[in-house]
């Protein structure tokens, strides 16, 4: 419930209280026929009153005194302002049902993300099954996701960024890795299950913290440290126990690992500018189509021309007909460019500590759902590893929440 409240804004020091004591209250209320009848009141439309045309020469006039009378003064007339404040009948109701909003909407954003994460795992896996051109497919990612963006930009839903020579000789090495990570997970995900891939992926935080002591110099916690003990037992006893188990599989998803980590990195050390610095959604924007330009060629080069109709024919003969290969192609480069958006704006929502917490339990749900999904056998042994990494991802992300004591000089 609201109550609004008439409120007058001098636009110079128009009025002022014969009487100056300051313990009178002064009325907010005029009477609007005195008003009129000086012109001054040209119209009412919700609660406001148009600027008064100004008088060639000096005026007095009475308004009906609630409290106090008041005299414009300073030998000109210069016009007022009324304008309607809203005031809230109950504040406290008002902050709650904007919180309950924002987090429902969080909430919402973070189920997008997951199920987005789930359904490009599970249409990349049966595309990468039959179609073996890892490069191809993840040109063809980028390609879908460049596509989104420059609709996003021509409609206006976001805006177009300014870039400068300086930043996209920041973004460019950014691009890099941010390509390489892709291409390598991709190579993981077509050599072994997909839950696996994801497992090897929970070495993430290992790799933060050997970049950031190399790079940065910035030396981890007692507890960040012990947080990846079990990280990195848990993959090696997944991998010890893994039924899809290869070599080419296994070093693929570490080295997404290496160069998504370093990826972090170089945009923590390298993003700090005197200049405006781009928003996370244009930042990721512009990495995808620079990682387009990049990767197209890189895949003709590396794979061939691998969109005729005998490649195509191929992967048909293998389970996936022409028609059902491209539309899972399609969703696949979908899912991947929304979910990343939505985890962009997740981020620029919560804090980074929070998003880390959602990208393990993002990992649990993808994990899971592959495992059903796909059929996938799990002995107990290789479920405790994967189990192992996850608790310890999760252990690292609430250690970066404990901030080290301040050392008290002595």
């Amino acid at each position: 419930m609201q109550s609004t409240a008439l409120t007058l804004s001098p636009l110079t020091p128009l009025l002022r209280p014969l009487n100056k004591n300051p313990n009178h209250r002064y009325g907010s209320l005029w009477n609007l026929s005195s008003l009129k009848s000086l012109g001054l009141l040209r119209s009412i439309n919700g609660l406001s009153f148009q600027k008064a045309s100004h008088l060639s020469s000096c005026f007095r006039f009475n308004a009906r005194r609630i409290n106090e009378s008041f005299l414009i003064s300073d030998g000109r007339c210069d016009g007022f302002k009324v304008r309607a404040i809203p005031v809230p009948g109950n504040i406290g109701d008002t902050n709650d049902s904007s919180g309950l909003a924002t987090s429902m909407q969080l909430g919402a954003m973070f189920a997008i993300w997951y199920i987005l994460n789930i359904y490009f795992n599970i249409f990349n896996k049966q595309v990468l099954k039959v179609y073996t051109f890892p490069a191809t497919v993840t040109a063809f990612h980028f390609g879908c996701g460049t596509l989104m963006i420059l609709i996003m930009w021509a409609s206006n839903l976001y805006h177009r960024p300014k870039l400068t020579r300086s930043q996209l000789a920041v973004i460019i090495p950014l691009a890099i890795v941010h390509t390489l990570g892709n291409l390598l997970t991709n190579v993981s995900i077509g050599r072994v299950n997909v839950s696996f891939t994801h497992t090897i992926k929970a070495m993430e935080p290992f790799f933060t913290v050997l970049f950031s002591v190399l790079f940065l110099g910035e030396w981890p916690t007692f507890w960040i440290v012990f947080s990846l003990i079990p990280v990195v037992g848990g993959v090696a006893l997944a991998s010890f126990t893994e039924a899809s188990f290869n070599w080419i599989g296994f070093c693929s998803a570490m080295a997404s690992n290496v160069t998504n980590q370093s990826r972090n990195v170089l945009s923590k050390k390298f993003m700090v500018k005197n200049e405006e610095t781009l928003d996370n959604i244009n930042l990721f924007s512009i990495i995808t189509i620079i990682s387009f330009m990049l990767l197209v060629p890189a895949a003709i080069l590396l794979e061939g021309v691998k969109f005729s109709p005998s490649y195509l024919q191929s992967a048909a003969n293998q389970g996936l007909n022409i028609r059902e290969l491209c539309i899972r192609s399609l969703l696949a480069g979908f899912c991947l460019h929304s979910y990343q958006q939505v985890s962009y704006m997740i981020l620029q929502m919560v804090s980074p500590v929070t998003h880390s917490v959602g990208n393990c339990v993002k990992r649990v749900v993808v994990i899971i759902a592959s495992v059903i999904f796909f059929q996938t056998p799990v002995s107990p042994i290789n479920s405790l590893g994967t189990t192992l990494a996850l608790t310890g991802v999760f252990l690292y992300s609430k250690a970066k929440q404990l901030k080290p004591k301040p050392k008290v000089a002595s």
